[in-house]
């Protein structure tokens, strides 16, 4: 038992002097191929820089620079790696690598669909010219600015500064309207005024003033009016103009300033703007005295 005891004891000794030695002999190779990867990290940073830059340069289009220098980043680091195994005379371990390379992506894409799904759909979405960084669009049920079109997610900042991320996939899936596509915009106003107004007077009026306020309007006669309905108070009217806007918030504005001007002018000409009200008419004058069941009650008392 001893003599075995001590043959295990040298055993292990003969293995742990071995590797102590193996460290020391490989210790030059192990230091050079740490240095070479974080070389090749810093390296990557400065190569997706300078690609962007030069691609920028040939493409208009922000989001397929931000791609190409992220792709050309993650080339480097798996330079740098590939470089620094070798070193360590690893390349029976890097071709083990690349070999099951093929069945580990099998795996990884089943298992990351969804994340897979989305980064295609983001590589779509850069190399589109009609969605762009700084576009004003709404999509899934969100509006606001294009920030960033990333190989995961669509980056958006509505108009109240909030930002919200979205899947590319869903960018790729549904329909987005582009505000900034077009440099003029229609403006949709409705309102009413009361049936004892003069309709001929408030349609030129709103015309005149639609034209006077906004500068893109050459005359009352490119201001759209329409009446449309008899309302339960008013009698209805669509007003449509065109404005020079590229975004969603110059559409608001320019609607806001248009319900202003128009409200003053028709206070100054006394047009009315109802709101729905309900008028109660009694016909028969009732009293007390008619009723018999009420003179009852009172005799009752």
């Amino acid at each position: 038992m001893k003599e075995q005891l001590d043959t295990a004891f040298d055993n292990l000794k003969d293995k742990l002097s071995g590797w102590f030695n193996a460290i020391i002999e490989n210790l030059p190779n192990l230091v050079l191929a740490i240095l070479v990867f974080v070389i090749a990290f810093f390296v990557s940073r400065y190569v997706s820089k300078l690609v962007q830059k030069l691609v920028s340069k040939r493409v208009e289009q922000k989001s397929i620079s931000l791609v190409v220098s992220r792709i050309a980043s993650v080339i480097t680091v798996l330079i740098g790696l590939f470089i620094a195994l070798g070193i360590l005379n690893l390349s029976q371990a890097l071709t083990s690598l690349l070999a099951g390379a093929g069945v580990i992506g099998l795996v990884v894409g089943l298992a990351l669909q969804g994340t897979l799904s989305n980064t295609v759909s983001g590589i779509v979405l850069s190399f589109r010219d009609r969605i762009r960084i700084g576009n004003w669009v709404e999509t899934s049920g969100y509006s606001g600015e294009v920030m960033d079109i990333n190989l995961n997610t669509f980056i958006l900042k509505e108009a109240d500064n909030n930002i919200v991320i979205v899947p590319n996939k869903m960018i790729l899936e549904n329909p987005i309207k582009n505000f900034s596509l077009t440099t003029r915009m229609r403006i949709f106003l409705e309102c009413g005024v009361g049936y004892k107004s003069d309709l001929e007077k408030v349609e030129k009026l709103t015309k005149e003033t639609i034209a006077n306020t906004f500068d893109q309007v050459e005359s009352p006669e490119d201001v759209e009016f329409y009446y449309t309905e008899f309302g339960d108070s008013s009698i209805n009217y669509l007003c449509r103009f065109w404005i020079d806007a590229e975004s969603l918030l110059e559409k608001l504005r320019a609607k806001t300033k248009a319900i202003i001007q128009i409200k003053k002018a028709y206070d100054k000409e006394g047009i009315n703007i109802p709101f729905p009200i309900r008028t109660l008419e009694f016909n028969n004058k009732l009293s007390i005295a008619d009723n018999p069941s009420n003179e009852k009650s009172f005799s009752e008392n």
